[in-house]
């Protein structure tokens, strides 16, 4: 029986933005953007870790921003938890992303907040209202993540691996069906990111699918999944298992 899918693309092309925060017509995002991704399609189903590889400027970052609404999905057809990218609503756009947890390979932490504080922000900003709700839900992912006993740390005291580990709870909040990482394991060393993709790996078991870009080749040959590349203006699957014998 296969599993539901979470995210699927068809005919889909993708676009840069030099424009934030504006509706705009296909034809103006068009003069202001250059097109970056052609024809492309995707389905990725609950539980699976997926891997988009590529130069620098190939598109994977821009097509992660697609999958959670930041650029707008003007031309094929786009459906990620439910919802239509073409014809979603700014309005929307927030319920979209409480269904998707989004990790950068920069942290973005809040630094002047305890590590119970960061989640409690977002619990707060996504509709939590009651309090002891809310710490069981930080002490659920915390424990998820390794960090159960350092809930009154400030990020600057946790390793660089430790603040990743941060934001991957904080990505879990909401129970999400997926998670888009951006270069997660980009800032650590090996042994921390080894952590970090044991700890994906880890989710995907509960169905949570993981999408991540990475130029970590130790993390495809240690971690085996399926691998997008990202090569001149398009996307192909690769047979992982044959490129690494």
């Amino acid at each position: 029986m296969r599993t539901e899918k979470v995210i699927e693309l068809r005919n889909v092309n993708v676009y840069h933005s030099n424009v934030v925060g504006r509706r705009l017509t296909a034809g103006n995002y068009k003069k202001l953007g250059e097109k970056v991704l052609s024809d492309v399609d995707l389905v990725v189903r609950q539980g699976e870790l997926v891997y988009f590889i590529g130069r620098v400027g190939s598109g994977k970052s821009t097509l992660l921003k697609t999958l959670y609404a930041q650029v707008p999905l003007l031309e094929g057809l786009g459906v990620v938890a439910g919802y239509d990218l073409a014809n979603i609503r700014r309005k929307n756009i927030p319920y979209l992303r409480r269904k998707l947890g989004v990790v950068f390979q920069d942290y973005q932490l809040l630094t002047d907040r305890t590590v119970l504080e960061n989640l409690l922000f977002v619990l707060r900003a996504t509709g939590w209202r009651n309090r002891p709700d809310m710490l069981h839900r930080a002490d659920e992912v915390l424990n998820k993540v390794g960090l159960r006993n350092k809930e009154y740390k400030m990020p600057f005291e946790l390793s660089g691996g430790e603040q990743q580990r941060l934001a991957i709870a904080r990505a879990l909040l909401n129970d999400p069906v997926a998670i888009l990482a951006d270069e997660p394991t980009g800032n650590l060393d090996p042994e921390a990111g080894d952590d970090i993709m044991r700890l994906f790996k880890d989710i995907t078991k509960s169905g949570c699918a993981v999408v991540m870009s990475t130029h970590n080749v130790a993390n495809i040959q240690l971690f085996p999944s399926r691998t997008i590349r990202f090569n001149k203006g398009r996307i192909e699957e690769l047979d992982i298992n044959a490129i690494l014998g």
